[in-house]
């Protein structure tokens, strides 16, 4: 006996009662004539001799596989069904059996399913973290920063190639060691104290510090590290992840520069921004009580020297009498703040007496003849210098006394200094020199 119209009716109302359950990948049409022929199948089961409810069992797995999982699906299943206890009838106790295979192969179908997604999803996971791992790896091995692993103990268990470079050591030396081992002796100290106080107390973060570490080839260089505790997750253990940059060259030009800015690039003394800043911290450390010296030097005659041999010359002849001065001033700064001015600092304690012997001693030094270019030079200096005590003075206002001096000095004639040393109730200047002829043969 077949039953096509009544089962193609029960197959829309059946279709009608599942399809908001969830997405079905299939067109109205296709679900419609899917849950028809379901119909059919249960039909058969229910009507052959002898009977077996294997059949059911697998329109039950069908509708699994139609996607039709929602936990409502089997109660409205039924609910759409009952319309065929009528249609089958004398058979409704094997329609019931075929409804319980239904059933079984159903939720049978439906375990199976979930456990070959989660096997699918377990595999994915696996698949993703190597993927991962991988990519990390590849960016390991060839990053130009230095990356080094340690474990929540503080110890070395992986280092890229460009760590190993920068340290000058082997993976194999770097394994097992504490991560503090990668920095100077005189540094590890503050490296161990700042991973345990920072990172392992804290159990997470990221602590950055930039300090020495043993080069290779006996030197001293300077890496910014990044300290990174990444907690534990999972069956993962915490671990530290180590970022190195090497610092040592960039560093190293910070120092030039700075030396650049600070010194006179011809002569190489301090220039006058380096003269002004140590004497700011002279004044701002001497105590009360003592007395501060400078000494304002300019050459006689050097004007001569640059319309006769050329600014070449007179270049070469100011770098000689630098030197010169240099090694007559002893332990005193001397800076160059102009064209032929130079200047010397005298710290406290200072007195009279100090900068009196220290100026006689520049002029006889510079009077001396000095070989440039193939003919001795013979030249001269003035020299206007002044002793005063620290209360009350600033930089600027010793070098604007110390200049007044020595335009009074060259008003006197070459080759002559003048010493400008202030007292309670008067000035006490003293003259001292001899005339001397500038020579340029």
């Amino acid at each position: 006996m077949t039953h096509d119209r009544e089962f193609a009716d029960l197959a829309r109302q059946w279709r009608i009662a599942v399809a908001d359950t969830g997405f079905v990948p299939m067109p109205i049409r296709e679900l419609e004539d899917l849950l028809t022929d379901a119909l059919h199948r249960l039909a058969a089961v229910v009507g052959t001799e002898p009977f077996d409810a294997a059949g059911a069992v697998v329109v039950g797995a069908d509708l699994v596989r139609a996607n039709l999982t929602d936990p409502q699906v089997l109660s409205r299943s039924f609910a759409a069904l009952a319309p065929l206890a009528e249609t089958l009838a004398p058979h409704t106790d094997r329609l019931l059996a075929a409804l319980g295979a239904l059933t079984r192969g159903y939720t049978d179908e439906l375990l199976a399913t979930r456990a070959r997604h989660q096997e699918m999803l377990h595999t994915a996971m696996a698949e993703a973290r190597n993927a991962a791992e991988l990519r990390f790896r590849v960016v390991f091995d060839n990053a130009a920063v230095a990356i080094g692993i340690g474990d929540a103990q503080g110890r070395m268990v992986d280092a890229n190639p460009a760590l190993t470079a920068m340290l000058g050591l082997p993976l194999g030396q770097l394994r097992g060691r504490p991560v503090a081992d990668l920095i100077h002796p005189g540094d590890r100290e503050e490296m161990r104290a700042r991973i345990t106080e920072e990172l392992l107390a804290a159990g997470a973060g990221t602590m950055r510090l930039e300090l020495r570490y043993a080069r290779h080839d006996g030197g001293i260089g300077w890496a910014a590290w990044a300290v990174t505790l990444v907690p534990e997750s999972g069956a993962r253990a915490a671990y530290l992840l180590i970022v190195g940059e090497d610092t040592t060259q960039r560093r190293a030009l910070q120092a030039e520069l700075h030396r650049q800015a600070r010194h006179d690039p011809l002569t190489g003394l301090p220039n006058r921004r380096q003269l002004v800043d140590t004497m700011a911290a002279l004044l701002a450390a001497a105590a009360p009580g003592d007395e501060i010296g400078l000494g304002f030097l300019d050459l006689d005659g050097f004007k001569a020297v640059n319309d006769t041999y050329g600014h070449g010359t007179g270049d070469r002849l100011l770098a000689a009498v630098a030197a010169r001065l240099a090694r007559h001033a002893g332990p005193e700064l001397l800076a160059r703040v102009g064209g032929d001015e130079f200047v010397v600092l005298f710290p406290p304690p200072c007195d009279v007496h100090r900068v009196s012997a220290v100026a006689e001693t520049l002029l006889q030094a510079v009077a001396e003849p000095i070989p440039v270019d193939g003919h001795h030079l013979t030249i001269s200096a003035c020299l206007g210098a002044v002793v005063t005590p620290v209360s009350g003075v600033d930089a600027e206002h010793l070098l604007n006394a110390a200049d007044a001096g020595l335009y009074r000095a060259k008003a006197a004639g070459p080759n002559r200094w003048v010493l400008h040393a202030p007292c309670p109730g008067a000035d006490r200047r003293t003259t001292l020199g001899t005339s001397h002829n500038t020579n340029l043969d």
